[in-house]
């Protein structure tokens, strides 16, 4: 296991009715603007709720925030606050909505270019406005870690960015919320816990013992769960690990002490700012594209994956791994994800765009060895035609 430190100081309300507890996390003294994607906040009463939670403090609302949120709508919201004299920040929503706001956050006392919070990945950033978050949407684990990823549509760059002062004050997770989720965002929602966990366990063995189980067990209870969550969509106690399994895939438990790849997430990032394709859906294509072209250095994590999370214990090692990523395919597909770009209408057209982007944004050296190029990139693309 390599040195680490862990530091999360989210808090973290679970549970039904407890949008009510916005009383007590929120200062009173907070001047709130609350920041949400589309209607579907007001249509589902989520957002008469937390107005209501936040009782007498003057609150202000700001909507639109994008599935993939853009830079040229938050910089929207940055002008809001600065007009209006906001001091506190509240997400609704899932990720993109959290993204966002951690965004606009660091962006608001923020001195020179805006768009240098992330190319700067972060490290330019000096403070945020302090923010809360309302969960409706089990996806990104953006509720309790302190990065984001955003979009600039003018220049068709996803970046991502991350600092300590972007971690939420607190979290309120009611699996009831997501109730009224179309079937698309919970399918997503499962494959996208599922790739972050990924990213950070299949990489090659560190005797990270504890690591291990927690990720193993996080995506045993994805691969159960997951379908379950889909086909009933009222059932509370599967909801509720649903939303909770989201939440500690990306929180750094997982990710503390041991190599990380997110090569998959950087050519998918590629695919949503080209082409348009919804975050998960990118991450189903790339996957298991990727765990061949890489099985060489990864067979030794490829195989205790497939002992330790699909039972396999028949066959060579190669076998055992190849047999691992075509049931990682499949179990995307069962839930209605599909694996490949000709399932989205794309064909070898978008190879080149694709490298030429990934190559301008400086992704070429990618994964936990940084060896994967762009003539890497290339092979994975197409080989996920």
């Amino acid at each position: 296991m390599n040195n680490f430190e862990f530091y999360n100081p989210t808090r973290i309300v679970f549970g039904k009715g407890k949008i009510a507890e916005l009383n007590r996390l929120v200062p009173k003294e907070a001047k709130v603007l609350i920041l949400f994607g589309g209607e579907s906040a007001r249509k589902t009463g989520t957002l008469d709720e937390v107005e209501q939670a936040l009782g007498e403090r003057e609150v202000g609302l700001f909507s639109g925030i994008e599935a993939n949120p853009r830079y040229e709508t938050l910089i929207k919201a940055v002008d809001k606050i600065h007009q209006e004299g906001y001091n506190y920040l509240l997400a609704v929503g899932g990720g993109s909505v959290i993204d966002g706001t951690k965004f606009v956050a660091a962006a608001v006392n923020f001195e020179g270019d805006l768009w240098e919070i992330l190319t700067s990945g972060g490290t330019k950033v000096t403070s945020a406005l302090p923010f809360g978050t309302v969960l409706t949407l089990p996806a990104t684990g953006s509720e309790m870690n302190k990065g984001s990823v955003i979009t600039r549509e003018a220049t068709q760059s996803k970046r991502a960015f991350m600092h300590d002062s972007l971690y939420p004050q607190f979290s309120i997770l009611d699996p009831v919320k997501t109730f009224t989720l179309p079937p698309r965002q919970i399918s997503n929602g499962v494959v996208d816990a599922f790739v972050h966990l990924m990213e950070q366990y299949l990489t090659y063995p560190t005797h990270a013992y504890v690591q291990d189980a927690f990720a193993e067990g996080l995506l045993k209870t994805l691969i159960d769960i997951g379908p379950k969550a889909l086909a009933t969509p009222h059932d509370y106690d599967l909801r509720a690990s649903l939303m909770w399994t989201a939440t500690l895939a990306l929180n750094g438990l997982i990710g503390a002490g041991v190599p990380q790849d997110w090569s998959t997430h950087m050519l998918g990032h590629e695919i949503t700012a080209l082409y348009g394709l919804d975050h998960a859906q990118t991450l189903a294509i790339v996957l298991p594209s990727m765990l061949k072209e890489k099985l060489p250095q990864k067979q030794a994590k490829l195989v205790q994956y497939a002992q330790q999370v699909w039972g396999i214990n028949e066959g060579s090692k190669e076998q055992k791994a190849l047999q691992a990523i075509e049931l990682t395919r499949a179990f995307f597909e069962r839930m209605d994800v599909k694996t490949r770009f000709s399932d989205y209408n794309l064909n070898d057209d978008v190879i080149d765009p694709l490298i030429e982007s990934l190559t301008q944004n400086g992704m070429t050296a990618l994964g936990e060895h940084h060896d994967i190029t762009p003539e890497v990139s290339r092979r994975v693309y197409v080989a996920s035609l």
